[in-house]
C-alpha cells in the first residue's frame, strides 16, 4: 500500500506551533500562504506541495514527519488526496492520474534534498 499525508498530525503540529499567535501572523511568519490557507490545514484539509513544503520547514520538521506508511497504519484520512483527484468529475482522469504522480515525484524529490529515502511513492 501507498505511503499517505497524515492530515490530523500535520494540522495538530500547525496549532501546536502557532500557539496563541492569530493566524495572519502565522500565515506571515510562513512565508507565501493566506491566513486562509493556514485555516484550512488546520482544519485537516490537504494542503498543495509547494504549501506543504513551506509548512514543514516552518516547523522545522522533515517532510516525512507527516507520511504514513500504508503497510503500517492506518487512518480516515489515509488515500484522501488521491481519493480527492480520483472522484473530482471536472478533471479527466488522465490529468489527475498525471498530478498524482507530480505530487509522488515532489514528495521523493524533497526527500533526497533531505538525504532521505522514501519507502514508497504515493
Amino acid at each position: 500500500m501507498a505511503s499517505q499525508l497524515d492530515t490530523d498530525k500535520l494540522s495538530h503540529a500547525i496549532r501546536l506551533k502557532r500557539g496563541t499567535t492569530g493566524l495572519r501572523d502565522a500565515a506571515k511568519a510562513i512565508g507565501e500562504i493566506s491566513f486562509t490557507t493556514l485555516s484550512r490545514l488546520e482544519q485537516g484539509h490537504v494542503p498543495d506541495v509547494d504549501t506543504y513544503i513551506l509548512i514543514c520547514k516552518w516547523l522545522e520538521m522533515p517532510t516525512d514527519a507527516f507520511i504514513i506508511d500504508g503497510d503500517k497504519e492506518h487512518s480516515g484520512s489515509d488515500k484522501k488526496l488521491v481519493a480527492l483527484l480520483r472522484s473530482d468529475k471536472t478533471l479527466p482522469r488522465s490529468v489527475a492520474e498525471a498530478l498524482i504522480q507530480m505530487i509522488a515525484l515532489a514528495y521523493q524529490k524533497e526527500m533526497k534534498s533531505t538525504h532521505l529515502t522514501p519507502e514508497q511513492p504515493i
